[in-house]
């Protein structure tokens, strides 16, 4: 996979226009579900090939942590507009949505334990066999957690990464809402996180509702995510970072503004990095602002 590189934008109808007059965005990632794969891409995504601005391809439905393998007609799906929009690569999550026949929704979590971390593994090289491009696979946000998991959330993403050969797409807004609800320990998820594993990170909003953190994807970015992404930029140096928006979409000043803010945490981390290279060995860098995300 060519290395994803700058801030990027989910690319969505609504932000079509904005999107195709920013000639500073990194890249774009373009959700699976929301084009027809038997109808001509829309003009604006042709644009985009155009410029040879890169695209990822993501998608929410191959279920791939449920106990029965992914659809071989939803892979070919898959293939097919990932070679149409000359993706780089295609992003799924680690979750389930479907069990015997049964839409669930929404994104569902997987059992941290290691029958459940088995199947997973499975799921994710038939994926990759059937797709032209590399897979990287996505932490998800959950209101509940299994009872009495056998792996933290570090560990079972470290076990995913060391049975497959995917890629991590790494969502801090996800991280954050999970530390907030149940306590996840980030400073060990984002340690977890190979560099040369990462393909790219997303950042959005959320907002708190009955006593639960929502990742919402429809709100400002509060500042929780914006500091995982800098410490995660203090331990590896420049990524590639991409802001979801997918409701109540904000005057252009407020989206340029939710841009450049996470351009500026990028830019803290990576100052913090290049000081920690100019230092001794074994000399530790402090992660900036990693307790703004915690409970």
């Amino acid at each position: 996979m060519k290395p994803l590189s700058g801030v990027g934008l989910g690319w969505r109808r609504q932000l079509a226009h904005r999107i195709d007059q920013d000639a500073g965005l990194g890249f774009v990632e373009v959700l699976a579900e929301h084009l027809n794969p038997t109808a001509p891409l829309p003009v604006p995504l042709l644009r985009l090939k155009e410029r040879g601005v890169p695209v990822v391809l993501h998608a929410v439905s191959l279920s791939l942590g449920g106990a029965e393998p992914p659809e071989a007609r939803r892979l070919d799906t898959l293939a097919r507009l990932a070679e149409r929009l000359g993706a780089v690569c295609v992003s799924e999550h680690v979750a389930f949505v479907r069990a015997g026949g049964i839409e669930s929704g929404h994104l569902l979590p997987v059992p941290r334990g290691d029958e459940a971390l088995d199947i997973l593994a499975e799921n994710v090289r038939l994926a990759q066999a059937a797709l032209p491009v590399p897979l990287a696979l996505e932490n998800i946000a959950t209101l509940f957690e299994w009872p009495s998991p056998a792996f933290t959330e570090a560990q079972f993403l470290s076990g995913l990464l060391s049975r497959t050969s995917a890629l991590l797409l790494l969502d801090v807004a996800n991280l954050h809402a999970n530390a907030l609800n149940h306590g996840t320990d980030a400073a060990a998820v984002l340690s977890a996180v190979p560099r040369e594993r990462l393909a790219y990170v997303h950042v959005a909003g959320g907002m708190r509702h009955g006593g639960l953190y929502h990742d919402t994807h429809a709100h400002p970015v509060p500042e929780g995510p914006l500091a995982l992404l800098e410490a995660l930029a203090a331990r590896l140096g420049p990524v590639p970072a991409l802001l979801e928006r997918d409701d109540h979409f904000p005057p252009p000043e407020e989206l340029s503004a939710e841009l450049q803010a996470i351009s500026a945490a990028l830019a803290r981390g990576v100052a913090t990095w290049e000081a920690g290279t100019t230092r001794a060995p074994g000399h530790a860098v402090a992660a900036p602002g990693l307790t703004e995300a915690r409970p």
